[in-house]
């Protein structure tokens, strides 16, 4: 959208392709543009940021960015940081929480998605309870240059196949959806390509894994799905769950992944993260290709 409003000043050297009295951009009260570029969304005000000084300073304004963060973002903020800073700008905070912010040691992560200020948060493997994780002939981590964490939980094999995470956090009212992210073999980097190591793949076929989650409101959903396609990570949907009230302290939620039929073994998975996204981010996985029991 910057790169139209440009085109209607600049002709194609550069140059303005009006004169210096005539009324331009530049001419508009910062207030007026402040309105203007409010309605739109964050990747598209940085653009526009860059026309002129009108656009550069209304782009700072605060009750810009107010608009675009979660109504809650001040819990967001003292939950991540401890503290609510005062002295940053609106658009100081946004740009802050956009980042991928730890939690407990590393375990957890938080950010907005920067077009839509949805809250999105990551529980690495270690962060989640494991069946067996401790016995070294069933579990691995290993490093990965494939997870936000840079570590994956390896399984070989095993009978009872078993996995929890919780998490309670301020949640912004809104629906929201849960995936585990995994991937079937195990991947490798061979003269610089990526390769996919299936020989421990198994038992997965047999019968499906079962999806299941708690709200601390009494919400449950819960799903099955058969792991499939190695080679390749995919985010398999959990469920969903709805905060109804920004301003409660916190939503608890408890998930679980499990197949725990012992008339056969499973292995060869990589099991990176569990995920919460809001639930309008399924198309987006679905477009890409990545979303299964959807």
């Amino acid at each position: 959208m910057g790169a139209n409003f440009s085109a209607l000043f600049f002709d194609q050297d550069g140059l303005s392709s009006v004169s210096s009295s005539s009324p331009s951009l530049g001419d508009l009260p910062e207030s007026c543009v402040a309105s203007i570029i409010g309605y739109l969304d964050p990747p598209e005000i940085c653009k526009l940021a860059k026309l002129n000084r009108a656009f550069r300073g209304a782009s700072w304004a605060d009750f810009v960015w107010e608009s675009k963060l979660p109504p809650n973002y001040q819990l967001l903020v003292d939950k991540i940081f401890g503290f609510v800073p005062e002295k940053l700008g609106k658009r100081d905070i946004y740009t802050i929480l956009c980042r991928a912010n730890t939690l407990d040691d590393g375990a957890k992560k938080v950010w907005l998605d920067k077009s839509t200020g949805g809250v999105c948060l990551s529980i690495s493997a270690k962060g989640l309870r494991i069946t067996g994780i401790d016995d070294r002939r069933y579990w691995n981590h290993i490093p990965t240059e494939e997870s936000r964490f840079s570590s994956i939980a390896y399984l070989q094999q095993i009978w009872w196949f078993e996995v929890e995470g919780e998490v309670e956090f301020p949640f912004p009212a809104g629906t929201y959806s849960v995936f585990f992210r995994l991937q079937l073999g195990r991947a490798s980097k061979r003269f610089g390509r990526r390769v996919c190591n299936s020989e421990h793949v198994h038992g997965w076929d047999i019968k499906p894994v079962r999806f299941q989650l708690w709200t601390s409101d009494g919400q449950y959903a819960t799903s099955q799905c058969t792991l499939s396609e190695p080679g390749k990570w995919f985010y398999y949907h959990v469920g969903d769950f709805k905060v109804d009230n920004s301003n409660s302290l916190s939503t608890k939620i408890k998930v679980s992944m499990t197949q725990i039929d012992c008339t056969h073994t499973k292995g060869g998975l990589c099991l990176d993260s569990m995920v919460i996204f809001p639930s309008k981010f399924r198309e987006r996985l679905k477009h890409k290709g990545f979303l299964k029991c959807a």
